[in-house]
């Protein structure tokens, strides 16, 4: 069979309702008597918008498009490629991002022009598909040093910052790219660095000043990343772009500020905490990405080997009593309790969570917010709580005294009371209750269970291979004299950005209260022996189930060791997060 004969630009804007036949058939005669391009007739003649043209050209390429305009092209970067080779293959460096050159060609589909490129850069390259005169006048600018880009965006005004209650930042289509590129070159920053955010799953954007100008990085799977560097005088103008989405003061730069957003990206609905915090160069900002997308909240889907699982679902089973999630800031400890909020959660149930601040809202549950500023602690709301007839109470911190004493209180008045404590491991939570002034025949008579947890970073499947640990890894994991086996850990690759790691999972240590170790609690019984005790009961230590996780392959035994601690470590105070273990590559700048 033949192939089907390829459309002509003019039937393709006739097809998509862009372009009469009639207007078709005047340019074409005018293309005849001037032998130029059709684009640039119908351009010309207002009968086509460049917008609209690229729109189609993309659609039939199957390739992304956009319009050129100011802030969405690094001037920097034609320097890679020189602006005599740019205008000899009709293609402009965008943006830099993980290793991924972005280039708006004219002919995105010319393989050899791809490979050129990839070539003279050393990057992989996405092509974006624009209209050759709009190339050809931004390498001209640049080249010949017409626009001084930096000063065009330093000189925005505060007027051309705006907020609207629910903004969207999305990526796709032309339409959308355009849609991205129509707003200020800070917005537009501050709207790729949030999207790209999202798209890669980090949970934090840091944004913080320089002595030559401005660092963006992202923390992904608890590691944090350089992304781009901003051009220099941009720092001021970013700061106050990210104070205004989160409804801040933006002439308050000495003190520190909190506020809060929702926005729409990647079609979905997604909530940007905005913290800003004074330092010597300037102001510091970090954007805490809460998305509903990377919120687990089946029981079965964190990480709890069966055992383990089966006993936290019987702690969350009881009618009443404590349930105590315990582990450093940001070993998800809060995902755990939505998850079993989830669980519990129906139309006969009163389910109120007091937390600071309220990460992701959750149907069917009744959620308050701490407000310190106003006399709104974890105490009084717990209080209040009490008098709203409640049948489970979340509480998001056991902060201190009265609030570990109110939290009892509720669990022995016949209420299931579920919390998180900062411990290092299950067994130290009882001493961490005693400390606080909790009576140990109280704590013995309501506390169901305890379980401590960490986030360990997983092996990347795309470039996973098999390995042979050190001696000394084989020691600290327990292994020591065992017969020699394989474990799995990642090469590096684009996907894990060469970290050899991609995702994250639960570690779970499980202390089911059991008879015996109710009269332990009873009796004040020191930690260690508590955890003699759990261990007899077949629950197994944070660094044991652990080394289970990587002899299944799904992490290295040098993550599990970095994320958990051995037993004469087990009474040290917790880190807030655990130092990062390099993966096989460190990871690059990416954007200068």
């Amino acid at each position: 069979m033949s192939p089907a004969p390829r459309k002509s630009i003019g039937e393709m804007l006739v097809e998509e309702g862009v372009l009469s036949k009639e207007d078709l058939a005047r340019a074409l005669s005018a293309q005849q008597a001037s032998g130029r391009l059709l684009g640039e007739v119908l351009i010309e003649e207002g009968l086509v918008s460049p917008i609209a043209l690229v729109r189609v050209l993309a659609k039939h390429l199957g390739v992304p498009g956009c319009q050129l305009r100011h802030g969405l092209v690094d001037p920097a970067l034609l320097k890679l490629i020189g602006a005599e080779e740019a205008e000899r293959l009709k293609a402009l460096p965008m943006f830099l991002v993980h290793s991924t050159l972005t280039v708006a060609m004219a002919e995105p589909q010319s393989l050899p022009k791809i490979d050129r490129l990839r070539h003279l850069t050393g990057c992989r390259i996405q092509p974006v598909l624009a209209l050759e005169a709009n190339i050809l006048e931004f390498i001209h600018k640049y080249a010949g040093g017409e626009t001084d880009i930096n000063a065009f965006l330093t000189s925005l005004a505060d007027s051309d910052v705006s907020i609207i209650e629910q903004e969207r930042v999305d990526e796709g289509p032309v339409t959308d790219l355009d849609r991205m590129v129509a707003g200020s070159p800070v917005v537009n920053l501050l709207n790729m660095a949030v999207l790209q955010g999202i798209k890669d799953g980090a949970s934090d954007i840091h944004i913080e000043p320089m002595k030559n100008g401005t660092r963006i990085r992202y923390r992904i799977d608890g590691v944090l990343r350089d992304l781009m560097k901003p051009p220099q005088g941009l720092h001021a103008a970013i700061v106050s772009r990210a104070k205004v989405i989160g409804k801040m003061d933006i002439a308050e730069k000495r003190l520190p500020q909190e506020g809060r957003v929702r926005i729409v990206a990647e079609r979905r609905e997604i909530d940007l905490r905005v913290s800003s915090m004074p330092t010597l160069l300037g102001e510091k900002i970090v954007l805490r990405i809460l998305d509903k997308a990377n919120l687990h909240v089946r029981l079965e889907d964190l990480g709890f080997r069966p055992e383990g699982l089966q006993a936290f679902m019987r702690m969350l089973r009881q009618p009443h009593g404590l349930v105590l999630v315990t582990g450093p800031t940001g070993s998800g400890k809060t995902t755990t309790l939505y998850s079993a909020l989830d669980l519990l959660a129906s139309p006969e149930l009163n389910i109120l969570t007091v937390e600071d601040p309220v990460e992701y809202q959750l149907d069917l549950i009744n959620q308050v917010q701490v407000q310190s500023s106003i006399g709104m602690t974890f105490a009084k709301a717990l209080r209040s709580m009490l008098r709203q007839d409640p049948d489970i109470i979340m509480i998001g911190e056991i902060r201190d005294e009265e609030t570990a004493r109110v939290a009892v209180q509720a669990a022995l008045t016949g209420h299931l009371v579920l919390a998180t404590l900062h411990t290092n491991d299950a067994p130290g939570a009882v001493a961490r209750l005693l400390d606080m002034g909790v009576e140990s025949y109280l704590l013995s008579s309501v506390l169901n269970g305890v379980v401590a947890q960490r986030l360990a970073r997983t092996v990347c499947p795309g470039c996973a291979t098999k390995y042979f640990p050190a001696e000394n890894v084989m020691r600290d994991a327990g292994l020591e004299g065992s017969r020699p086996q394989s474990f799995r850990r990642g090469g590096g690759c684009e996907q894990c950005h060469n970290s050899g790691y991609r995702g994250r999972m639960g570690i779970y240590e499980v202390m089911e209260v059991t008879p015996d170790l109710r009269r332990m609690v009873h009796h004040a019984a020191p930690t260690h022996e508590m955890r003699e005790k759990m261990r007899e009961a077949g629950f197994a230590t944070l660094r044991e189930e652990g080394v289970q996780v990587a002899l299944k392959g799904k992490t290295t035994l040098e993550e599990v060791l970095a994320v958990t601690h051995s037993e004469d470590q087990a009474d040290q105070p917790a880190t807030a997060r655990h130092a990062a273990v390099p993966g096989p590559h460190q990871p690059q700048k990416v954007l200068a």
